[in-house]
């Protein structure tokens, strides 16, 4: 099973705050162990230094004075820094004179602490205590029996000379115990961080995926041939974006959906028609109900049934051919107004028998147009045909042409009909669409305006309904072509 993607980015978001957390968690353990071991060892350099001043009071003579019974309070008090440094600071004390006396507060723990006595390397203390006693300073690391060893030991001085030195060693341990509070606090806080991280990672990372499960959702409805609800628009501007363009994209389905059934619904109905009308008189004819003298009269109603069924089959073949992504227009210079006149040539017998009237507005000069001639001159016979359908007797119709701007041309088909209603405006290109509230019935089948739009369209071009009276006037575009075929271009 697939992991779905608000999984894969929440633990994606996780592991990178984890990652985070962690390499921030060891950076300060380190820097703290090395800021804890440094302070901690400043501090029994301190310690020693103190001891050092006690050893060295001026008063005193070596290590003398600390086994003088004149002189028990000043032992008293080294005796007492001496525990001190052992108690707080887990470390142990060798004050140690240039004769090599040895104060016997350092004695005594040796002989309580026998644990202690293997700890210390003699050659170490040996070495070290040489150096000290030279005038140098140490500070060490060490690794004895019981595990790594930290060894401070400096000079005391008494005018001007060194005495002898003060020796402090302490375990590791000792030390690492007083950071490892530290470490524990900084642990649960960085726990602390990387839960409330992860929490937000979680509501951040739902909020973001829930548009992609709305589109998701919609899209599993569409794809069922359900009513889909639109996906959520807002947040983050791509996740926006992404939600607009689905909306739109359903919407254009939506909306081709019931173009379709629309489409279906009214071929239906416009095949059903002639055909039952056909059906009925052939049956007439057949069972005798029909009267010998009306046959002729039927059998001519059957014909125009069957050029209706006819034209409509020969509409749906010129859409479906229009619409053909691969049907592209054979593009060349053609002389506009002289297609115009021979497309009403076609009509003049349809507009002789209404007794309409043809009236023309051409240029002067010829122009001529960039497109596919053959296509052209069906827009104008559909244009003719819809202005005679709904132009009344003894109507007029007008073809004008004009040039809209130096490389468009403009064609006008107007009649002086009954026009369009508003609410018909806006559908009457649309394929079957006949908008008969609208116009005085004829006998169309709502293809034409849908074959012209299509077929200007493909040529990059429009066609519109003109607002105002009187009758419907369509303008559609050409592009104006720079010559005539087979003629120079002009000087």
């Amino acid at each position: 099973m697939r992991k779905s993607m608000l999984f894969k980015l929440l633990a994606m978001f996780t592991a990178v705050i984890l990652l985070c957390v962690l390499l921030m968690l060891s950076v300060f353990a380190i820097a703290s162990r090395e800021a804890q071991t440094q302070g901690r060892m400043q501090t029994l350099k301190s310690q020693a230094y103190d001891i050092a001043y006690l050893a060295g009071a001026p008063s005193a003579q070596g290590l003398d004075y600390l086994f003088d019974t004149g002189l028990a309070a000043m032992r008293r008090l080294m005796e007492r820094k001496l525990r001190a440094v052992y108690e707080e600071y887990g470390a142990y004390c060798l004050v140690v004179g240039r004769n090599g006396q040895v104060t016997s507060y350092f004695s005594s723990v040796l002989s309580e602490h026998r644990e202690l006595a293997r700890q210390f390397d003699p050659a170490d203390i040996v070495s070290t205590l040489s150096r000290v006693l030279g005038g140098e300073e140490v500070v060490t690391q060490s690794r004895g029996e019981a595990g790594p060893m930290f060894t401070v030991a400096v000079p005391w001085v008494q005018d001007g000379a060194v005495r002898g030195a003060v020796y402090i060693q302490t375990a590791a341990q000792n030390v690492q115990a007083a950071y490892e509070g530290i470490w524990k606090q900084a642990a649960l806080a960085a726990l602390a961080a990387f839960l409330a991280a992860a929490a937000i990672a979680f509501v951040y990372t739902r909020r973001l995926m829930r548009p992609l499960e709305h589109i998701a959702s919609s899209a599993g409805l569409m794809a069922r041939g359900l009513p889909a609800p639109p996906a959520p628009e807002g947040g983050a501007a791509e996740l926006n974006e992404l939600s607009a363009a689905f909306n739109r994209m359903a919407r254009k389905i939506q909306d081709t959906e019931q173009s379709r059934r629309d489409f279906i619904a009214n071929l239906s109905h416009e095949l059903r028609s002639p055909m039952t009308s056909i059906q009925g008189f052939l049956t007439g004819i057949l069972d005798g109900t029909v009267r010998p003298e009306d046959t002729r009269q039927t059998l001519t109603v059957v014909v125009d049934e069957t050029r209706r069924l006819g034209s409509l089959v020969n509409g749906l073949l010129s859409l479906s051919r229009a619409e053909a992504p691969e049907s592209k227009p054979r593009m060349a210079p053609f002389n506009l107004s002289e297609l115009t006149r021979r497309a009403a040539i076609t009509r003049l017998k349809a507009m002789e028998d209404k007794g309409i009237r043809l009236q023309t507005d051409f240029p002067e000069e010829d122009p001529f147009a960039m497109a596919e001639q053959d296509q052209i001159e069906q827009v104008l016979i559909n244009l003719m045909d819809n202005a005679i359908r709904f132009t009344p007797p003894g109507g007029e119709i007008t073809l004008r042409i004009r040039e809209k701007d130096r490389n468009t041309l403009a064609v006008t088909v107007r009649d002086n009909g009954a026009g369009v209603l508003p609410q018909d405006a806006d559908r009457i290109f649309e394929r079957f669409y006949t908008g008969d509230a609208a116009h005085t019935p004829g006998g169309g089948v709502g293809l034409g305006l849908a074959i012209c739009r299509t077929i200007l369209e493909k040529h990059g071009q429009g066609i519109r309904l003109l607002p105002g009276g009187p009758g419907a006037a369509f303008e559609f575009t050409l592009a104006r072509a720079d010559r005539a075929p087979g003629k120079p271009h002009a000087d």
